[in-house]
């Protein structure tokens, strides 16, 4: 006989009778990640609204008389219940579900007999195993790849029979059924009892399981295949999500996204962009602490009088430096590593002999004074603040002339002191 969960899956509490309680234990997984052993009692009951582990999905969680059950098992024909309670046989009992765990584990089941029939009948291609993670769902498939097409066609036929509200039915046939023979499966548990279980999403699939389902694809909401993994021994894994775990997928990235835009300061669509930015960015920079570790960098750039390359000192308070690669980001990196109120700082990068970005930064008075002179040489344009001036420039041939203006500017301000 099937157990109550197995018979309404839908049912979230009911009344039934204790028929033994012994001591246990049982073996869990602390938050530290060690195992620990818990001592308690094993309780079985006449019935059970509560799912043993089996198929591919984990059991459920729930409580008897407000006493938390903290593992399901099956045993043949009959479910052990973990407690750390005792309680008394003979007595009737309230049982509740935990029913978001219990509706969640419906929807992923549900949707992993949908997708393997879906895949099997577009491609040929069999599920041999599935896992019903805690946070994603995976099913082994017996193909040694699965292309980006046949994924988007598996998700869209998948979503379009659930669209179709097709009916989920369950029905238990004898063993010897010969309509057992037409029913796809994996095989029957060793220590099997009563008769097989059925489980028919209407036209699409019939499948031995002995799980809990929805009674309606339409209770899947929608199906999300994340993508695909290699698997083991030429088998693909496909992950995938179902239902409610959907919505949740969906908050969680939006959440970043909404983070994402708040760190790079732009819209969701140029996220990729921006990231690509800071990370040639940070070669850029990884390459100049390099050089600085070799006495060639920013160390040496701070010093009063600069000699080394890249950097080449105009005056003792005036750094210059050039590089082929970098952008904006990378110049104000720089800028902060090295600037000053008392030292001028221009920055170019780009073709040297052709468009390119510069920036001036140093004394707010000197910036705001030499910045638009230094645009208008290089032909180009720019603006700033606070002691930054940064611009793109189309003669970055014309760099010995900003730096002339500059090193003129500072012979002029050093002669007045």
């Amino acid at each position: 006989m099937a157990f109550l969960c197995q018979r309404d899956s839908y049912a979230r509490e009911f009344t039934t009778t204790v028929v033994s309680c012994s001591p246990a234990e049982l073996q869990t997984e602390g938050s530290n990640g060690k195992k620990e052993v818990l001592s308690g009692f094993q309780v079985v009951l006449e019935d059970t609204l509560l799912f043993p582990e089996g198929g591919g999905q984990p059991d459920d969680r729930g409580t008897i008389n407000d006493i938390s059950v903290l593992r399901v098992s099956r045993r043949g024909a009959q479910a052990d219940h973990f407690t750390q309670t005792p309680l008394i046989p003979g007595s009737q009992v309230l049982v509740r579900v935990d029913w978001e765990r219990r509706f969640d584990h419906m929807q992923q089941h549900s949707g992993q007999h949908l997708i393997t029939a879906v895949a099997d009948h577009l491609f040929e291609m069999k599920t041999t195993s599935w896992c019903l993670g805690r946070f994603r769902s995976i099913i082994e498939l017996d193909s040694p790849s699965v292309t980006a097409e046949q994924v988007a066609a598996i998700e869209q036929n998948v979503n379009e029979k659930i669209r179709d509200r097709l009916p989920v039915n369950v029905r238990e046939l004898s063993l010897d059924d010969p309509e057992v023979e037409q029913v796809r499966g994996r095989g029957l548990p060793d220590d099997h009892a009563g008769p097989i279980r059925v489980i028919t999403i209407q036209g699409v699939d019939s499948n031995m399981c002995c799980g809990t389902h929805v009674s309606n694809l339409s209770d899947l909401q929608v199906i999300k295949i994340l993508g695909t993994e290699k698997g083991k021994k030429n088998k693909t894994n496909l992950i995938f999500l179902a239902g409610n775990r959907v919505l949740k997928w969906m908050e969680r990235s939006h959440g970043t996204e909404k983070a994402l835009t708040t760190l790079l300061k732009c819209g969701a669509e140029d996220h990729v962009e921006a990231v690509k930015k800071l990370q040639n960015s940070t070669k850029l920079l990884q390459k100049v602490i390099y050089s600085m570790e070799r006495g060639e960098g920013v160390g040496s750039a701070r010093l009063p009088a600069v000699s080394q390359p890249p950097f080449q000192p105009v005056s003792h308070v005036c750094v210059l430096c050039h590089r082929k690669e970098g952008d904006s980001e990378f110049m104000n990196i720089i800028a902060n590593e090295i600037g000053s109120e008392e030292t001028i700082l221009f920055l170019t990068v780009g073709d040297e002999k052709g468009a390119g970005l510069f920036l001036l930064a140093g004394p707010a008075e000197a910036v705001e004074t030499l910045g638009p002179r230094v645009a208008e040489v290089l032909e180009g344009k720019g603006a700033g603040k606070k002691g930054r001036f940064q611009g793109k420039a189309t003669k970055m041939s014309r760099r010995a002339e900003a730096q002339a203006l500059l090193q003129d500017y500072v012979s002029t301000q050093s002669a007045e002191e």
